[in-house]
């Protein structure tokens, strides 16, 4: 396939982009052989430096198996990506080419926070707990600026999962809101529901600072899946959203 010769500044994070999107979007199917480090680096009108820089990125995100002396063949990013590659094409303006994304999103927002919020109200020390119902008022505060209670909200969610001691989930979360929410941008607008819940958030508070747990992942269940199509019921289903 033909390749488009890059800028002289940053010209691995070109061939990187590009290999990236042409693994990602199918061009390149699992277990095809990537071209030489010579033929890459000609199709790019780059160094061999350059391009051994892009592979070894591709590699670290689970996208290429690269063998001493053999060839470097493409890896299923379906089953050998994480949460990595969809950061890096948000930070690219791109996206994971899959129907229902913002939905998958949503519904993997939702499955951590409901056990982070019972987890906060199990584990968060009086300071932490505290924290969390400053974060709503500030939440409550710029109604109904969507926009603003959207950065509110993010706030108010570092604290509940920071809050559950669980540092899988404060990594996910990170993944989550950085760069476009990282798989997709959400508009606020499409929150509204959720956002709007004042009274809703304020029991999410009460409940994290009571220490119940059970209370604590109900609401935030409610809260969680308002913009999803066709939400769970319940708090024993918050692992399926």
């Amino acid at each position: 396939m033909a390749f488009l010769p890059v800028p002289r500044s940053s010209v691995s994070d070109h061939v990187f982009a590009q290999l990236r999107d042409a693994i990602v979007s199918g061009r390149y199917r699992p277990d095809d052989p990537l071209p030489g480090e010579r033929e890459l680096a000609a199709a790019f009108a780059v160094n061999r430096h350059a391009v051994r820089e892009a592979l070894r990125r591709l590699q670290q995100l689970g996208l290429l198996r690269v063998s001493q002396g053999g060839a470097t063949r493409v890896l299923d990013w379906r089953e050998h990506a994480g949460l990595d590659l969809a950061l890096s094409l948000a930070q690219s303006g791109d996206v994971l080419p899959v129907e229902n994304l913002v939905r998958d999103m949503l519904e993997m927002r939702a499955c951590i926070g409901v056990d982070a919020a019972r987890l906060c109200a199990e584990r968060a020390d009086a300071a932490l707990r505290g924290t969390v119902v400053r974060a709503v008022e500030e939440i409550a505060a710029y109604a109904p600026d969507l926009p603003r209670m959207d950065e509110a909200n993010i706030a108010l969610w570092r604290h509940v999962v920071n809050g559950s001691g669980n540092t899988a989930y404060l990594l996910a979360f990170n993944s989550l809101v950085a760069g476009a929410v990282a798989v997709g941008e959400v508009p606020p607008e499409r929150r509204a529901a959720e956002l709007l819940d004042v009274a809703g958030h304020r029991r999410l508070a009460e409940a994290i600072a009571d220490g119940r747990g059970a209370d604590a992942a109900r609401e935030a269940h409610a809260l969680l899946t308002a913009a999803l199509p066709t939400p769970t019921t319940g708090p024993e289903r918050e692992c399926r959203a």
